[in-house]
């Protein structure tokens, strides 16, 4: 069975069961300690799991195949051990002096990251959709977590009809698969590949299954959710989502067109391309009149969404190499954005942009790491997020070789990336304007927040100057799918 592949989740789950038991016996104003134990271990795992990255490695497998351990899995679980460990530090200073449920909050979180572990593995439609809910049904919980504020509430009741909905699709689409294939592995259907590519029902379930994974990574047609949501929920947890639950849907659908399917992917490449055409355009112009700045990051990440389905549908090792890296660029900017969210925003109660006027006076530490990680996600150099948009974009070009269309994808990429100049320089212009603000006072960081915006602004500038190692990793990682 070689349960030891299986690892680091079976840490991150016995580290969640053990830190209930230790919640009995642990006075309330020291709970939070319990949540820089479990950062403390996410990121250990993440050294472990960094440590690996970067090489070409022969898949290894678990449960008759159903788990695989390869290097697509271990640049993914990189990602989401670093996210889940800086996640954690951030709730420790939002939650860490809450009444109640400040453990349960961490436990959870544990879970999610276990999920997400897990489908970076999958290797069949059952571990996959599995791994899948993990992740979701955590995350109906966490959205809610302000059990007392309508705006929590409502966001998890949203996230949690609309994901019921896109599990029922994926549920039907898998079924159908089955039924057509008359397998759930993902091994034996790749090596159908071609057959499957003109079986009708096949198509027919497998578009049932990516409406459920691009409902993940919040994509044109099931990106409704993402603005209510982003906006509701705790900052922590919004966070989270926002890289997390997005990069657990990329690292299956590459595996799934990019490893499994191929052939059945390149006959779909005009509805991928309309796909990221209409998600870029939808979350950008949609972002634009946004005075609130989840709503507005929340749009965005349509956007980036379009940006990541580009590297996906050119079915091409440089096309999936751009993904990884995009999602590591997207990585330290967002959680930097959120960061200071969490700081500034929770702190004068409301998400307004104009709540940011004057903060260049208050915390010019602050200031400085949103309005990096704003110019950041426009994709200005030599920052990450102009890496990430320039590894896509060249990929883009280097399928437009043989088919000229892809260049008007790659127009529209361009016309996103102009738009979004406008909102992301508004939040910048309202960081640093000379007006002055309601509140002139100045604004203290505490210190486990300012550690984790330093590692962020550090990622930034390190994927922007000496992108790289990151570089040869994600393409070592996508070297295994054949492409």
């Amino acid at each position: 069975m070689n349960v030891a592949l299986l690892g680091p989740e079976i840490v991150l789950v016995g580290l969640g069961l053990a830190l209930l038991l230790v919640d009995l016996v642990v006075p309330d104003e020291r709970r939070r300690w319990l949540g820089v134990v479990a950062a403390i271990f996410a990121f250990a795992l993440f050294l472990h799991q960094a440590s690996l990255s970067g090489q070409v490695m022969e898949p290894l497998h678990a449960f008759g195949g159903m788990f695989v351990q390869d290097g697509l899995a271990v640049f993914f679980k990189a990602l989401f051990l670093l996210a889940g460990s800086i996640v954690l530090l951030l709730a420790v200073e939002v939650f860490g002096r809450a009444p109640s449920g400040v453990t349960e909050y961490f436990v959870l979180t544990l879970f999610a990251m276990a999920g997400m572990l897990l489908a970076a593995s999958a290797n069949d439609f059952a571990v996959m959709y599995v791994a899948l809910e993990l992740v979701t049904v955590t995350f109906y919980v966490l959205t809610s977590y302000h059990r007392t504020r309508v705006a929590s509430l409502e966001a998890g009741v949203k996230y949690l009809i609309l994901g019921a909905l896109s599990s029922a699709f994926m549920v039907y689409g898998i079924a159908l698969c089955f039924g057509a294939s008359g397998t759930m592995s993902f091994v034996e259907l790749a090596a159908r590949s071609e057959e499957l590519a003109d079986n009708r029902l096949f198509q027919l379930g497998m578009l049932l299954v990516l409406g459920g994974l691009t409902f993940k990574i919040a994509l044109f047609p099931f990106q409704v959710w993402a603005p209510d949501v982003y906006e509701g929920a705790p900052t922590p947890t919004t966070a989270f989502l926002a890289i997390g639950s997005k990069a657990a849907g990329v690292v299956l659908l590459v595996r799934l067109l990019g490893g499994v399917l191929p052939d059945l992917a390149m006959r779909w490449e005009t509805l991928f391309m309309a796909i990221a055409a209409i998600s870029i355009l939808y979350g950008s112009l949609c972002a634009l009149p946004q005075r609130r700045l989840r709503r507005l990051l929340g749009y965005s990440s349509v956007a980036n969404g379009g940006f990541v389905m580009i590297g996906v549908a050119t079915v091409s090792a440089a096309g999936s190499a751009a993904v990884l890296f995009y999602l590591a660029a997207y990585l330290f900017t967002v959680l930097a954005a959120f960061l200071v969210v969490s700081a500034v925003v929770e702190r004068a109660g409301t998400d307004d942009i104009d709540a940011l006027r004057g903060l260049h006076r208050r915390s010019p530490f602050l200031a400085l790491a949103l309005a990096l990680a704003m110019v950041s996600l426009a994709g200005v150099p030599p920052l990450a997020g102009f890496f990430g948009k320039f590894l896509v974009l060249q990929a883009l070009v280097e399928q437009g070789v043989s088919w000229s269309r892809w260049y008007w994808l790659g127009a529209v990429a361009i016309l996103g990336v102009a738009i979004s100049f406008w909102y992301y320089f508004g939040v910048v212009r309202a960081v640093y304007t000379s007006a002055e603000s309601a509140d002139e006072e100045p604004l203290p960081v505490a210190p486990l927040t300012r550690l984790a915006l330093a590692a962020c602004v550090g990622g930034i500038f390190y994927l922007g100057i000496y992108p790289g190692p990151v570089w040869d990793a994600a393409r070592a990682a996508v070297a295994g799918l054949g492409l």
